[in-house]
């Protein structure tokens, strides 16, 4: 097992060395972070919504959208990281779907929005870009 583990430590030194510096100018161009965007809080109250069984919705998770509190796409240039939640309705019902987007239960509102980190947020506001 040693001998393993020395004869891989060789290669990957040497591999290592053999790698081309990358000069100062050329790292700022790189993305260092490949965490997905944080939604922005479109409301601070849930969505009162008629669901129709067996009909397929896309929940906004962003908080991009112009059609809260469902998906518009707005996520492709606004929040790219962030997909939209895609469920299919069990049966007729009226439900409440999170405002915020910091549920614990997505689509649905649990009560997040009572909390002092959304109550003391700042509202996001749409824009026409």
């Amino acid at each position: 097992m040693n001998t393993l583990v020395t004869k891989l430590d060789h290669i990957w030194i040497s591999l290592t060395l053999r790698q081309p510096w990358v000069p100062a100018s050329a790292a700022s161009k790189v993305q260092l972070s490949t965490l997905p965007s944080e939604p922005v809080i479109p409301s601070k109250k849930p969505f009162k919504v008629e669901l129709v069984g067996g009909k397929r919705y896309s929940w906004c998770t962003c908080g991009h959208s112009k059609k809260q509190p469902f998906c518009d796409g707005a996520h492709k240039f606004k929040a790219q990281g962030l997909s939209p939640l895609r469920f299919v309705a069990e049966k007729d019902a009226t439900v409440w779907l999170c405002g915020c987007k910091y549920t614990n239960n997505p689509p649905y509102c649990d009560g997040t929005h009572k909390q002092d980190f959304i109550v003391s947020a700042k509202l996001h506001e749409q824009t026409d870009s």
